[in-house]
């Protein structure tokens, strides 16, 4: 069995990795990374930082991204159940302003690869949640950015009312899309 590479069609640079999951009666095995093998996959930037989460139901993390050192992210749930979403950021892209979002949990054991110049964000839809995700770049607290998570301009469909999320301030008054637009002209170099 092979791990599997899927392309959102509303954002082909994000990818779905669906990692083989060996199960017997002790439980299961999988490769949640190998190099050569994400890299045939279509993932090619090396990791240099692994990050863990731990969120109760209705924790809603982002949108977030990194402005001057841009961060891919490869995400996915360790245990309980999270719906993961990724906006595309860079000017000049033909899919500027578009999100996909996946669930992502420790039964499937599927990742999101989301690249450089896209925000990223997740809502915890079990009771618990144990996220990890990798990235391509250090965490740089100063060169952090948000966006709004309920932007109507991009118009994300998160899959719980709002009422029963649970965001830090910073991340509820996160700028539009509108208003970082300015800043995020160092991403319309990562357009292909």
């Amino acid at each position: 069995m092979k791990h599997e590479f899927e392309r959102f069609p509303q954002l082909p640079d994000v990818l779905l990795v669906k990692p083989p999951v060996f199960s017997d009666a002790r439980g299961h095995f999988l490769e949640t990374y190998h190099l050569a093998k994400y890299q045939e996959g279509g993932i090619r930037e090396p990791f240099v930082q692994d990050n863990q989460s731990f969120s109760i139901r209705g924790v809603l993390r982002g949108l977030h991204a990194q402005l001057e050192v841009p961060q891919g992210k490869l995400v996915r749930a360790i245990t309980g159940e999270i719906w993961d979403a990724a906006v595309d950021i860079r000017p000049g892209s033909p899919t500027f302003g578009k999100w996909v979002g996946v669930t992502l949990s420790g039964e499937n054991q599927w990742q999101i690869y989301v690249p450089p110049g896209f925000a990223h964000g997740f809502v915890v839809l079990s009771e618990t949640a144990l996220v990890q995700y990798k990235v391509t770049t250090l965490y740089r607290p100063a060169d952090e950015i948000g966006l709004r998570f309920n932007d109507p301009q991009v118009g994300i469909e998160w899959p719980i009312p709002e009422a029963e999320m649970n965001l830090n301030p910073r991340d509820a008054a996160a700028p539009l899309l509108s208003e970082l637009a300015p800043r995020l002209e160092v991403y319309r170099s990562l357009v292909q």
